[in-house]
């Protein structure tokens, strides 16, 4: 789905005593989102998420306990299936968001020493049907162009992926350090032949001399990196087009 991310940062990050990161996350409707606890593996944390102060997911070091939605609050039915835990680093995806899911998200990581918190406010904006429709498909005649557009703007922490039927396509990091296409990022693929191009600036992707066989489902891979008192804070968000390429 369609979504623009922007990220305003005011970091205070705590641990027992200090003040809270938040991170603000504006989001598009249907777009998903994963919201990272940059822990590499849970085995001696716990992890508890909040929405405005109600508990919606929970994941125990030892994975002795794991919930989300109703199954940790029956009074919470908000997400309805929504929500997914990675059972290795504790971090929350929200899929299909809406605008009703705007809101302030507490992460709660919880150890033997100590318990650290972090606020994720994220702002969900609403689109008509027919503004989704026409940024998320793109119909071209084959032997055109047709440019899939990221919508913003690269910052050096981006890194942007574009995967085509699950395989990686091209990617590019936000201080361009690295930035492959086709083949380059992928030796199995060899679908394109030198008719990609990224957009240095934006990552937007444009294939040129389009054939039918470019027709398919494109999904953009958008991972911020927030580096705060050692600690490496990831949010990954994700676009989605539909190329429909017509023979001549």
């Amino acid at each position: 789905m369609i979504f623009f991310i922007l990220l305003t940062l005011t970091a205070f990050f705590r641990s027992g005593v200090f003040g809270v990161d938040t991170d603000k996350v504006t989001m598009m409707k249907g777009d998903s989102i994963t919201l990272q606890t940059g822990v590499k593996t849970i085995l001696l944390e716990d992890i508890k998420w909040y929405y405005n102060n109600i508990r919606i997911a929970q994941i125990n070091g030892d994975q002795s306990y794991i919930c989300t939605d109703v199954q940790c609050n029956e009074g919470t039915e908000r997400f309805r299936d929504r929500l997914k835990l990675d059972h290795q680093t504790g971090s929350l995806t929200i899929m299909n968001i809406n605008t009703t899911d705007s809101g302030e998200y507490e992460l709660k990581i919880i150890s033997r020493s100590n318990i650290s918190e972090k606020i994720f406010s994220v702002t969900v904006l609403d689109v008509s049907d027919t503004e989704q429709d026409e940024m998320k498909r793109k119909s071209v005649k084959e032997g055109e162009s047709v440019t899939l557009d990221t919508g913003v703007i690269k910052t050096p922490n981006d890194l942007m992926r574009w995967y085509f039927i699950d395989s990686l396509i091209a990617e590019i990091t936000g201080d361009q350090s690295k930035i492959c296409t086709d083949v380059q990022c992928n030796e199995v693929t060899e679908r394109y032949r030198d008719r990609l191009k990224l957009d240095h600036q934006t990552g937007s992707l444009t294939i040129t001399n389009t054939r039918t066989t470019d027709s398919g489902e494109y999904k953009l891979q958008i991972i911020s990196s927030i580096h705060r008192h050692r600690r490496s804070i990831n949010i990954t968000s994700w676009k989605t087009f539909i190329v429909t390429v017509f023979g001549k």
